[in-house]
Protein backbone atom coordinates (compact mmCIF):
# COMPACT_ATOMS: atom_id res chain seq x y z
CA UNK A 1 0.00 0.00 0.00
CA UNK A 2 1.16 3.07 -0.66
CA UNK A 3 1.72 6.38 1.26
CA UNK A 4 -0.59 8.12 -1.57
CA UNK A 5 -3.53 5.83 -0.87
CA UNK A 6 -3.45 6.57 2.89
CA UNK A 7 -4.03 9.47 5.35
CA UNK A 8 -0.99 11.07 6.67
CA UNK A 9 -0.10 9.98 9.80
CA UNK A 10 0.64 13.52 11.12
CA UNK A 11 -2.49 15.09 9.44
CA UNK A 12 -4.22 12.27 11.52
CA UNK A 13 -2.68 12.43 14.65
CA UNK A 14 -3.34 16.62 14.38
CA UNK A 15 -7.06 16.54 13.34
CA UNK A 16 -7.00 14.36 16.97
CA UNK A 17 -5.57 16.60 19.15
CA UNK A 18 -2.56 14.06 19.58
CA UNK A 19 0.35 15.84 18.00
CA UNK A 20 2.03 18.13 20.15
CA UNK A 21 5.97 17.71 19.78
CA UNK A 22 7.65 16.85 16.58
CA UNK A 23 11.61 16.91 16.07
CA UNK A 24 11.20 18.15 12.70
CA UNK A 25 7.69 18.23 11.32
CA UNK A 26 8.42 19.15 7.71
CA UNK A 27 11.13 17.05 7.21
CA UNK A 28 9.47 13.83 9.14
CA UNK A 29 6.36 14.55 6.53
CA UNK A 30 8.83 14.61 3.31
CA UNK A 31 10.00 11.30 4.96
CA UNK A 32 7.38 9.33 5.43
CA UNK A 33 5.80 10.38 2.04
CA UNK A 34 8.84 8.67 0.58
CA UNK A 35 7.76 5.03 1.09
CA UNK A 36 6.68 2.45 4.48
CA UNK A 37 8.58 3.32 7.22
CA UNK A 38 8.99 1.97 10.62
CA UNK A 39 8.12 3.55 14.18
CA UNK A 40 8.52 2.20 17.73
CA UNK A 41 7.34 2.87 20.66
CA UNK A 42 8.31 1.43 24.15
CA UNK A 43 5.99 -0.61 26.89
CA UNK A 44 7.32 -0.58 30.52
CA UNK A 45 6.09 -3.91 32.14
CA UNK A 46 5.85 -2.99 35.70
CA UNK A 47 2.46 -4.95 35.78
CA UNK A 48 0.75 -7.91 33.78
CA UNK A 49 -1.42 -5.66 32.22
CA UNK A 50 -1.65 -2.54 30.79
CA UNK A 51 -3.42 0.82 31.60
CA UNK A 52 -5.41 3.24 28.89
CA UNK A 53 -2.84 5.42 29.62
CA UNK A 54 -0.74 2.79 27.63
CA UNK A 55 -3.88 2.69 25.04
CA UNK A 56 -3.06 6.51 23.60
CA UNK A 57 0.28 4.65 22.47
CA UNK A 58 -1.33 1.58 20.90
CA UNK A 59 -3.48 3.42 19.28
CA UNK A 60 -0.57 6.07 17.74
CA UNK A 61 0.94 2.85 16.37
CA UNK A 62 -2.43 1.82 14.74
CA UNK A 63 -2.62 4.94 13.18
CA UNK A 64 0.31 4.90 11.89
CA UNK A 65 0.00 1.24 10.07
CA UNK A 66 -3.27 2.53 8.94
CA UNK A 67 -1.41 5.35 7.42
CA UNK A 68 0.84 2.50 5.23
CA UNK A 69 3.58 2.01 8.03
CA UNK A 70 4.88 -0.47 10.09
CA UNK A 71 4.79 0.13 13.57
CA UNK A 72 7.09 -1.55 15.79
CA UNK A 73 6.42 -2.46 19.76
CA UNK A 74 9.13 -2.87 21.98
CA UNK A 75 8.20 -4.54 25.15
CA UNK A 76 10.72 -3.41 27.71
CA UNK A 77 12.10 -6.69 28.85
CA UNK A 78 15.80 -4.65 29.13
CA UNK A 79 14.37 -1.03 30.39
CA UNK A 80 12.24 -2.61 32.57
CA UNK A 81 15.00 -4.43 34.96
CA UNK A 82 16.10 -0.86 35.35
CA UNK A 83 12.40 1.51 35.59
CA UNK A 84 11.73 4.76 34.04
CA UNK A 85 12.20 7.57 36.79
CA UNK A 86 9.84 9.57 34.34
CA UNK A 87 6.98 11.07 36.48
CA UNK A 88 8.03 8.96 39.44
CA UNK A 89 8.59 10.95 42.88
CA UNK A 90 10.28 8.05 44.39
CA UNK A 91 12.72 5.20 43.59
CA UNK A 92 11.38 2.04 42.08
CA UNK A 93 11.08 -0.70 43.84
CA UNK A 94 13.49 -3.33 41.63
CA UNK A 95 12.02 -6.61 39.86
CA UNK A 96 12.91 -9.94 39.36
CA UNK A 97 13.67 -11.07 35.53
CA UNK A 98 11.31 -13.73 36.00
CA UNK A 99 8.75 -11.37 37.33
CA UNK A 100 9.05 -9.15 34.10
CA UNK A 101 9.58 -11.69 31.80
CA UNK A 102 6.40 -12.77 32.73
CA UNK A 103 4.94 -9.82 32.72
CA UNK A 104 5.87 -9.30 29.14
CA UNK A 105 4.47 -12.38 28.01
CA UNK A 106 1.05 -11.23 29.62
CA UNK A 107 1.03 -7.43 27.93
CA UNK A 108 1.89 -8.93 24.39
CA UNK A 109 -1.39 -10.64 24.28
CA UNK A 110 -2.94 -6.88 24.19
CA UNK A 111 -2.14 -5.77 21.05
CA UNK A 112 -3.31 -8.50 18.69
CA UNK A 113 -6.64 -6.71 18.64
CA UNK A 114 -5.53 -3.28 17.60
CA UNK A 115 -2.11 -3.87 15.31
CA UNK A 116 -2.15 -6.29 12.56
CA UNK A 117 0.90 -8.73 12.68
CA UNK A 118 -0.13 -10.74 9.72
CA UNK A 119 -0.57 -8.35 6.83
CA UNK A 120 -4.21 -10.00 6.34
CA UNK A 121 -5.30 -6.27 6.25
CA UNK A 122 -3.49 -5.56 2.98
CA UNK A 123 -1.28 -2.63 5.34
CA UNK A 124 2.88 -3.24 6.53
CA UNK A 125 3.13 -5.97 9.45
CA UNK A 126 3.25 -4.46 12.70
CA UNK A 127 6.33 -6.09 14.62
CA UNK A 128 6.91 -6.83 18.22
CA UNK A 129 10.19 -7.11 19.83
CA UNK A 130 12.00 -7.50 23.21
CA UNK A 131 14.51 -4.90 24.20
CA UNK A 132 16.41 -7.43 26.41
CA UNK A 133 17.16 -9.30 23.79
CA UNK A 134 19.86 -6.75 22.71
CA UNK A 135 20.10 -4.94 25.75
CA UNK A 136 20.94 -8.33 27.69
CA UNK A 137 23.81 -8.74 25.73
CA UNK A 138 25.37 -5.42 26.18
CA UNK A 139 29.06 -5.08 28.45
CA UNK A 140 28.86 -2.83 31.10
CA UNK A 141 32.69 -1.69 29.38
CA UNK A 142 31.05 -1.49 26.03
CA UNK A 143 28.43 -0.20 27.44
CA UNK A 144 30.13 2.96 28.63
CA UNK A 145 32.70 3.86 26.07
CA UNK A 146 30.69 3.40 23.23
CA UNK A 147 27.29 5.12 24.30
CA UNK A 148 27.76 7.00 27.98
CA UNK A 149 30.53 8.70 25.96
CA UNK A 150 27.88 10.21 23.78
CA UNK A 151 26.01 11.60 27.00
CA UNK A 152 26.49 15.10 29.47
CA UNK A 153 26.11 14.58 32.61
CA UNK A 154 25.45 18.18 32.25
CA UNK A 155 22.47 17.83 29.96
CA UNK A 156 21.29 14.50 31.86
CA UNK A 157 20.87 16.47 35.15
CA UNK A 158 18.27 19.21 33.21
CA UNK A 159 15.91 16.40 32.61
CA UNK A 160 12.42 16.65 33.98
CA UNK A 161 12.45 13.09 35.62
CA UNK A 162 16.11 14.01 36.99
CA UNK A 163 16.06 17.26 37.86
CA UNK A 164 12.74 17.03 40.01
CA UNK A 165 13.84 14.03 41.90
CA UNK A 166 17.43 15.81 42.99
CA UNK A 167 15.87 19.18 43.73
CA UNK A 168 12.45 19.21 45.08
CA UNK A 169 12.72 15.58 46.29
CA UNK A 170 14.51 14.46 49.50
CA UNK A 171 15.13 11.21 48.50
CA UNK A 172 17.31 12.33 45.07
CA UNK A 173 17.80 9.46 42.34
CA UNK A 174 20.00 5.94 42.09
CA UNK A 175 23.23 6.03 39.67
CA UNK A 176 20.54 3.08 38.19
CA UNK A 177 17.50 5.68 37.20
CA UNK A 178 19.89 8.36 36.03
CA UNK A 179 21.02 5.46 33.72
CA UNK A 180 17.71 4.85 32.09
CA UNK A 181 17.88 7.92 29.14
CA UNK A 182 21.10 5.74 28.10
CA UNK A 183 19.31 2.73 27.34
CA UNK A 184 16.03 4.14 26.24
CA UNK A 185 18.49 5.65 23.52
CA UNK A 186 20.53 3.07 23.25
CA UNK A 187 16.92 1.37 22.32
CA UNK A 188 16.68 3.72 19.04
CA UNK A 189 20.34 3.11 17.87
CA UNK A 190 19.97 -0.10 17.42
CA UNK A 191 16.52 -0.33 16.07
CA UNK A 192 17.93 2.24 13.68
CA UNK A 193 20.07 -0.12 12.84
CA UNK A 194 18.52 -3.34 12.54
CA UNK A 195 15.45 -2.45 11.25
CA UNK A 196 15.32 0.87 9.67
CA UNK A 197 13.50 2.42 12.29
CA UNK A 198 13.12 6.15 12.12
CA UNK A 199 10.63 7.32 14.48
CA UNK A 200 9.90 7.15 17.68
CA UNK A 201 6.24 7.62 19.41
CA UNK A 202 5.98 8.48 22.92
CA UNK A 203 4.06 10.67 25.60
CA UNK A 204 5.21 14.24 25.68
CA UNK A 205 6.79 13.11 29.36
CA UNK A 206 9.16 11.09 26.94
CA UNK A 207 10.12 13.97 25.09
CA UNK A 208 13.60 14.22 26.95
CA UNK A 209 14.48 10.35 26.46
CA UNK A 210 13.49 10.69 22.65
CA UNK A 211 15.63 13.32 21.79
CA UNK A 212 18.56 12.04 23.05
CA UNK A 213 18.03 8.88 21.16
CA UNK A 214 17.85 11.20 17.96
CA UNK A 215 21.08 12.65 19.19
CA UNK A 216 22.43 9.03 20.07
CA UNK A 217 22.01 8.51 16.11
CA UNK A 218 23.35 11.23 14.89
CA UNK A 219 26.30 11.01 17.25
CA UNK A 220 27.09 7.00 16.68
CA UNK A 221 26.57 6.97 12.88
CA UNK A 222 28.58 10.33 11.80
CA UNK A 223 29.57 9.56 8.27
CA UNK A 224 26.21 7.70 7.38
CA UNK A 225 22.89 8.18 7.41
CA UNK A 226 21.11 9.16 11.08
CA UNK A 227 17.97 10.72 10.13
CA UNK A 228 15.25 10.20 12.56
CA UNK A 229 12.80 11.33 14.07
CA UNK A 230 10.40 11.89 17.17
CA UNK A 231 6.94 12.38 17.85
CA UNK A 232 5.09 13.14 21.06
CA UNK A 233 0.75 13.54 22.19
CA UNK A 234 -0.24 15.66 25.11
CA UNK A 235 -0.89 13.40 28.25
CA UNK A 236 -4.52 12.61 28.28
CA UNK A 237 -6.55 14.16 31.32
CA UNK A 238 -10.05 14.98 32.58
CA UNK A 239 -11.34 18.43 32.28
CA UNK A 240 -12.53 18.13 36.02
CA UNK A 241 -9.10 18.14 36.87
CA UNK A 242 -9.40 14.18 38.23
CA UNK A 243 -7.41 11.63 37.40
CA UNK A 244 -8.08 9.72 34.19
CA UNK A 245 -8.05 6.04 34.29
CA UNK A 246 -8.68 5.67 37.78
CA UNK A 247 -12.06 4.62 39.03
CA UNK A 248 -13.21 4.01 42.87
CA UNK A 249 -12.57 0.62 42.28
CA UNK A 250 -8.79 1.46 40.93
CA UNK A 251 -7.13 1.62 37.48
CA UNK A 252 -8.51 0.99 33.87
CA UNK A 253 -6.83 -2.12 32.54
CA UNK A 254 -6.39 -3.85 29.10
CA UNK A 255 -7.10 -7.01 29.94
CA UNK A 256 -9.91 -8.53 30.94
CA UNK A 257 -8.50 -10.15 33.99
CA UNK A 258 -7.50 -6.75 35.85
CA UNK A 259 -11.18 -4.97 34.49
CA UNK A 260 -13.92 -6.49 32.90
CA UNK A 261 -15.65 -5.87 29.33
CA UNK A 262 -18.48 -4.93 31.04
CA UNK A 263 -16.73 -2.64 33.14
CA UNK A 264 -14.64 -1.29 30.50
CA UNK A 265 -17.86 -0.32 28.84
CA UNK A 266 -18.57 1.39 31.85
CA UNK A 267 -16.17 3.29 31.90
CA UNK A 268 -16.54 5.19 28.78
CA UNK A 269 -19.83 5.35 28.76
CA UNK A 270 -19.72 7.12 31.73
CA UNK A 271 -17.25 10.39 30.73
CA UNK A 272 -17.99 13.48 31.25
CA UNK A 273 -19.41 15.43 27.91
CA UNK A 274 -16.15 17.61 28.38
CA UNK A 275 -14.24 15.20 27.82
CA UNK A 276 -16.25 12.79 25.47
CA UNK A 277 -14.94 14.24 22.19
CA UNK A 278 -11.38 14.33 22.87
CA UNK A 279 -11.71 10.58 24.16
CA UNK A 280 -13.92 9.85 21.00
CA UNK A 281 -10.88 11.04 18.95
CA UNK A 282 -7.99 9.43 20.97
CA UNK A 283 -9.41 6.27 22.03
CA UNK A 284 -11.68 5.23 18.46
CA UNK A 285 -11.06 4.55 14.79
CA UNK A 286 -14.01 6.61 14.14
CA UNK A 287 -13.32 8.99 10.89
CA UNK A 288 -13.44 13.31 11.99
CA UNK A 289 -17.12 13.38 10.01
CA UNK A 290 -18.55 10.77 12.26
CA UNK A 291 -17.06 12.31 15.25
CA UNK A 292 -17.70 15.61 14.36
CA UNK A 293 -21.84 14.35 13.93
CA UNK A 294 -21.18 13.11 17.02
CA UNK A 295 -20.32 16.29 18.31
CA UNK A 296 -23.28 18.50 17.38
CA UNK A 297 -25.45 15.51 18.55
CA UNK A 298 -23.89 16.18 22.10
CA UNK A 299 -24.46 20.11 22.21
CA UNK A 300 -27.82 20.01 20.47
CA UNK A 301 -28.98 17.14 22.63
CA UNK A 302 -26.49 16.64 25.99
CA UNK A 303 -29.28 14.50 28.09
CA UNK A 304 -29.54 11.60 25.29
CA UNK A 305 -25.31 10.99 25.66
CA UNK A 306 -25.17 9.57 22.24
CA UNK A 307 -21.42 10.40 22.28
CA UNK A 308 -20.95 8.51 25.22
CA UNK A 309 -22.65 5.15 23.59
CA UNK A 310 -21.24 5.48 20.71
CA UNK A 311 -17.63 5.79 22.99
CA UNK A 312 -17.93 2.83 24.84
CA UNK A 313 -19.05 0.90 21.90
CA UNK A 314 -16.92 1.36 19.79
CA UNK A 315 -13.62 1.28 22.50
CA UNK A 316 -14.91 -1.94 23.78
CA UNK A 317 -15.18 -3.42 20.12
CA UNK A 318 -11.76 -2.40 19.53
CA UNK A 319 -10.17 -3.85 22.72
CA UNK A 320 -12.09 -7.00 23.57
CA UNK A 321 -14.67 -7.04 19.94
CA UNK A 322 -18.14 -7.10 19.01
CA UNK A 323 -19.19 -10.05 20.80
CA UNK A 324 -17.95 -8.79 23.99
CA UNK A 325 -18.76 -5.37 22.83
CA UNK A 326 -22.79 -6.63 22.48
CA UNK A 327 -22.51 -8.58 25.96
CA UNK A 328 -21.42 -5.42 27.72
CA UNK A 329 -24.32 -3.00 26.43
CA UNK A 330 -27.06 -5.66 27.04
CA UNK A 331 -25.97 -6.03 30.67
CA UNK A 332 -25.67 -1.96 30.70
CA UNK A 333 -29.54 -2.29 29.58
CA UNK A 334 -30.68 -4.92 32.03
CA UNK A 335 -28.70 -3.29 34.99
CA UNK A 336 -30.94 0.23 34.65
CA UNK A 337 -34.26 -1.38 33.65
CA UNK A 338 -33.45 -3.96 36.37
CA UNK A 339 -33.88 -7.00 34.33
CA UNK A 340 -31.10 -8.85 34.98
CA UNK A 341 -32.78 -12.51 34.95
CA UNK A 342 -31.73 -13.33 31.27
CA UNK A 343 -28.17 -12.42 32.57
CA UNK A 344 -25.34 -15.21 32.16
CA UNK A 345 -24.04 -16.15 36.33
CA UNK A 346 -20.36 -14.96 34.52
CA UNK A 347 -22.10 -11.62 33.51
CA UNK A 348 -24.27 -10.96 36.54
CA UNK A 349 -20.71 -11.27 38.58
CA UNK A 350 -19.13 -8.64 36.07
CA UNK A 351 -22.47 -6.54 36.51
CA UNK A 352 -22.80 -6.46 40.66
CA UNK A 353 -18.69 -7.07 40.88
CA UNK A 354 -18.74 -3.55 42.98
CA UNK A 355 -22.33 -3.00 44.40
CA UNK A 356 -22.77 -4.42 48.37
CA UNK A 357 -22.77 -7.79 48.81
CA UNK A 358 -23.51 -9.94 51.62
CA UNK A 359 -22.96 -13.45 52.06
CA UNK A 360 -26.32 -16.02 53.94
CA UNK A 361 -26.90 -19.42 54.71
CA UNK A 362 -29.33 -21.13 51.41
CA UNK A 363 -30.84 -22.84 54.01
CA UNK A 364 -32.78 -19.85 55.21
CA UNK A 365 -34.34 -20.36 51.54
CA UNK A 366 -35.80 -23.78 52.37
CA UNK A 367 -39.11 -23.99 53.27
CA UNK A 368 -41.07 -20.75 54.36
CA UNK A 369 -38.43 -18.90 53.70
CA UNK A 370 -36.94 -15.00 54.57
CA UNK A 371 -39.23 -12.04 55.26
CA UNK A 372 -37.97 -9.76 52.88
CA UNK A 373 -39.05 -7.31 55.12
CA UNK A 374 -36.18 -8.61 57.80
CA UNK A 375 -34.26 -9.39 55.25
CA UNK A 376 -33.60 -5.34 53.75
CA UNK A 377 -32.62 -4.69 57.08
CA UNK A 378 -29.92 -7.46 58.11
CA UNK A 379 -28.39 -6.85 54.91
CA UNK A 380 -28.71 -2.56 56.05
CA UNK A 381 -30.45 -1.60 52.45
CA UNK A 382 -32.44 -0.09 54.28
CA UNK A 383 -31.71 1.95 57.72
CA UNK A 384 -34.70 0.29 59.75
CA UNK A 385 -38.04 -1.97 59.46
CA UNK A 386 -40.17 1.50 59.45
CA UNK A 387 -37.93 2.26 56.21
CA UNK A 388 -38.24 -1.25 55.02
CA UNK A 389 -42.35 -1.14 55.14
CA UNK A 390 -42.02 2.21 53.57
CA UNK A 391 -40.13 1.32 50.55
CA UNK A 392 -42.26 -1.99 49.98
CA UNK A 393 -45.41 -0.25 50.76
CA UNK A 394 -45.11 2.13 47.52
CA UNK A 395 -43.41 -0.58 45.30
CA UNK A 396 -39.66 1.07 45.29
CA UNK A 397 -38.27 -2.04 46.14
CA UNK A 398 -37.59 -5.11 43.25
CA UNK A 399 -36.36 -8.52 43.19
CA UNK A 400 -34.61 -9.89 40.20
CA UNK A 401 -36.20 -7.28 38.04
CA UNK A 402 -39.59 -7.77 39.75
CA UNK A 403 -41.47 -5.43 41.46
CA UNK A 404 -42.05 -6.97 46.04
CA UNK A 405 -44.67 -6.47 47.89
CA UNK A 406 -44.53 -5.82 51.47
CA UNK A 407 -45.06 -9.51 52.49
CA UNK A 408 -43.45 -11.20 50.13
CA UNK A 409 -40.58 -14.27 51.30
CA UNK A 410 -37.78 -15.42 49.33
CA UNK A 411 -37.35 -19.12 48.59
CA UNK A 412 -34.75 -21.26 46.62
CA UNK A 413 -36.70 -20.70 43.72
CA UNK A 414 -35.62 -16.98 43.88
CA UNK A 415 -32.43 -17.68 42.96
CA UNK A 416 -30.53 -16.62 39.69
CA UNK A 417 -27.98 -19.45 38.69
CA UNK A 418 -28.78 -21.01 41.94
CA UNK A 419 -26.68 -18.81 44.26
CA UNK A 420 -27.54 -14.75 43.68
CA UNK A 421 -30.62 -12.46 44.60
CA UNK A 422 -30.34 -8.84 43.29
CA UNK A 423 -32.04 -6.75 45.39
CA UNK A 424 -32.89 -3.04 44.25
CA UNK A 425 -34.30 -0.33 46.53
CA UNK A 426 -35.18 2.73 43.70
CA UNK A 427 -33.41 2.99 40.26
CA UNK A 428 -29.77 2.88 41.55
CA UNK A 429 -29.18 1.02 45.07
CA UNK A 430 -29.08 -2.62 44.24
CA UNK A 431 -27.79 -5.03 46.90
CA UNK A 432 -26.39 -8.26 46.22
CA UNK A 433 -27.24 -11.57 48.54
CA UNK A 434 -25.36 -14.39 47.88
CA UNK A 435 -26.42 -17.68 49.18
CA UNK A 436 -24.02 -20.81 49.21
Amino acid sequence: MSAAQTTSFLEEMRWRGQLHQCTDEAALERHLAGGVRRAYAGFDPTADSLTIGNLVTIMALAHFQRAGHAPVAVMGGGTGLIGDPSGKSAERQLMTAETVAANVSKIEKIFDRILDFSGSSGRPKAAMVNNIDWLGKLGYLEALRDIGKHFSVNMMIQKDSVRDRLHNRDQGISYTEFSYMILQSYDFVHLFRERGVTLQLGGSDQWGNIVGGCDLIRRMNPQGANESWGVTWPLVTKADGGKFGKTESGAIWLTRERTSPYAYYQFWLNAADADVVRFLKTFTFLSREEIEALEHKAKVEPGAREAQRALAREATKILHGESEMHQAEAAGKALFSGDIAGLSAALLDEVFASAPTTQLARTRLEGEGVALLDLLVEVQAVASKREAKEFLGNGSVTVNGQKAGPDQKLRTGDLLHGSVIAIRRGKKNWHVTRWA
